[in-house]
């Protein structure tokens, strides 16, 4: 077996070339292109959920600011720590849930904004030290946190975050216009744009569907004389990070769901950083191999610690990107550098967050819709990979009843102590518990 990739990536720079400036940034903001959408959204979607709009502006401009280093770390590969290729990082989805659970926590007690946020970057930050202690055990991992676990966890982050996106395309929590003609038009215009733009023939077009959905959305919102949501007045021009500026508080309760889903994500990384290698010509096999994902993986974990402390969710790489590389031929790191610095200027200025906050909610939702379902559609991906015999087929059936049951039905736990009340109150953390249990206790079926 070959060390590299049998595939054919056709490159016109390898991982260590360096194109020209010109091309660099080009390439940059093709990338930046792919991803932007992927990394402001969870704050877009968080705050409209929690009423955390108010701090909007400052969340987004922190959230591409740490998406910008996070990519600089993986490509730089400063003190060994990143993959050193060209890793785009940015917010990941997967913890939305667990987060929305933290929040509405806070929120049942009467908390303020900042105490919202303050335990919910709390978690994030010392969840983090779990991806970067797993980094340096990925290869046993893998046989914990088997493909049928990782598909039940990523098909039920999909699944559960589906309502959040509903519920924008109809108004949004709380509006009065609720389920109006012109709410779900807009949405359902959203739909068909992303749907039309992706049967494209050209990678490009696909690659910004989601991008000029929103747009032709926001454009047709205009057009109809929808109200935009009112944007948070900016009192400063530049956004400066604040460690820790919403403060630090911990909960043990809540900090469970968050941590089971940093597992999960250390796993996902890796397959993640291993398409990478494959695209870019890098061995897959071997002790190289192994030391690249592994540093891949602590930086991940490392970023998501940084993203924290700078006021933002948790980091991870972005599959996405891999397909730009294949497409422009460039895998060279040098580019993610580039990137990095662009997402951190854009990152400065709060009146970007301010112009995303107008965004009305039907047309965010028809976009985010897609993409909550193109996350469970990667799940059963990875599930339709696995032989599913009967173990399997048991494992699946109870670890989804069981998480998107409680998701269904939330008054399940009404009369249970409240520290399981708040551990399965996350219908991912309830179905991944449940695949990672039952999948160590149930005995393997033997070969006739």
């Amino acid at each position: 077996m070959s060390k590299y990739s049998p595939v054919d990536s056709s490159l016109v720079y390898e991982l260590d070339d360096r194109p020209s400036v010109l091309e660099s940034i080009f390439v940059a903001i093709q990338h930046l292109l792919a991803s932007f959408v992927g990394i402001v959204t969870p704050s877009l979607v968080i705050s409209g959920v929690l009423g955390l709009e108010q701090h909007l502006p400052y969340l987004i401009s922190m959230a591409l600011m740490a998406s910008g280093v996070g990519t600089f770390i993986q490509s730089y590969r400063p003190w060994g720590v990143g993959a050193g290729m060209l890793c785009v990082q940015g917010t990941s989805f997967s913890f939305m849930g667990a987060i929305l659970t933290a929040g509405f926590f806070v929120r049942e007690k009467g908390g303020s904004d900042e105490e919202v946020l303050s335990l919910i970057l709390t978690l994030c930050f010392l969840g983090s030290f779990v991806q970067i202690g797993l980094s340096q055990f990925i290869p046993r991992l893998k046989r914990i946190v088997t493909p049928l676990v990782t598909g039940v966890v990523i098909t039920t982050i999909g699944i559960s975050l589906i309502k959040v996106g509903m519920t924008d395309l109809a108004g949004g929590y709380g509006a009065e216009d609720f389920g109006d003609l012109s709410n779900l038009g807009l949405g359902l215009l959203v739909i068909v744009v992303v749907v039309v733009l992706n049967m494209s023939s050209n990678p490009w077009i696909r690659l910004s569907s989601i991008v000029v959905g929103l747009l032709i959305g926001f454009l047709a919102a205009l057009y109809l004389g929808v109200t935009l949501p009112a944007a948070t007045e900016v009192s400063n021009i530049i956004a400066i990070p604040e460690p820790f500026k919403y403060g630090f508080h911990f909960e043990w309760t809540v900090f469970i769901p968050i941590a089971i889903i940093y597992v999960i994500s250390t796993i996902e990384t890796a397959g993640d950083l291993t398409a990478n290698c494959i695209i870019s010509r890098q061995p897959v096999v071997g002790e190289g191999y192994i030391k690249r994902i592994k540093s891949g993986v602590l930086a991940d974990g490392i970023n998501s610690m940084i993203a924290s402390v700078f006021n933002s969710f948790p980091n991870t790489t972005f599959s996405q990107n891999s397909g730009v590389i294949q497409l422009t031929g460039i895998a060279s790191r040098y580019i993610g550098l580039y990137l990095g610095v662009v997402l951190v200027l854009l990152g400065l200025f709060p009146i970007v967050g301010s112009f995303l906050q107008q965004i009305p909610k039907p047309v965010l939702g028809g976009a985010t819709l897609v993409m909550f379902g193109t996350i469970a559609a990667a799940g059963i991906k990875i599930l339709s990979t696995e032989d599913l015999d009967r173990r399997k087929v048991i494992i699946l059936a109870v670890s989804f009843g069981l998480g998107l049951g409680l998701a269904m039905v939330p008054d399940l736990l009404v009369k249970a102590p409240q520290l399981v009340q708040n551990i399965f109150s996350s219908p991912v953390a309830t179905a991944g518990l449940s695949a990672i249990v039952l999948s160590m206790l149930l005995p393997e079926e033997r070969a006739v």
